[in-house]
């Protein structure tokens, strides 16, 4: 069971933590859109496994996750809080432990996974996102007029 917050202002902090449409998550979407890149939003990519991708490329079969360091214990950045340490302390490892299992489960269907760290450039993840989908998924080409938007208004 959860521990009670230190106070009502910690609460509320840890409460407006996203789960998605993070500030590095948009950026890296904005630029893949740019690109002509198109991709599923916070996408469930098998029934059975419970974990949502961040962008899913359904066709190439990659799931992208953009981590945040603190809940995923990036190696340059993790920290410990000291209030409820061995509460977080477990919380932390098993988040860290279901990251690698949902790897496993989504390698073992057939997708690959691209896990990038919120701290990292969205031009560098966006380069690692193009380079793992490779020529498995060419941005769309782009939108051409159709020919009803040629004949003057009637």
């Amino acid at each position: 069971m959860r521990p009670a917050a230190v106070n009502e202002q910690k609460r509320q902090s840890m409460a407006r933590q996203r789960s998605r449409d993070t500030g590095p998550e948009l950026a890296i979407r904005t630029r893949l859109h740019a690109l002509g890149y198109r991709y599923r939003v916070d996408h469930r990519p098998l029934p059975a496994v419970r974990t949502r991708g961040d962008l899913v490329f359904t066709r190439a079969r990659l799931v992208v996750f953009v981590d945040g360091c603190f809940w995923h214990q990036c190696p340059q950045h993790r920290t410990s809080p000291r209030n409820n340490s061995a509460w977080w302390a477990a919380k932390l490892a098993a988040n860290v432990e279901r990251d690698r299992a949902t790897d496993q489960r989504l390698a073992d269907a057939g997708f690959r996974v691209v896990r990038i760290w919120e701290h990292e450039s969205p031009d560098e993840a966006v380069a690692m996102i193009v380079r793992a989908l490779g020529a498995t998924a060419a941005p769309d080409p782009p939108r051409r007029a159709s020919p009803a938007d040629a004949l003057p208004p009637p």
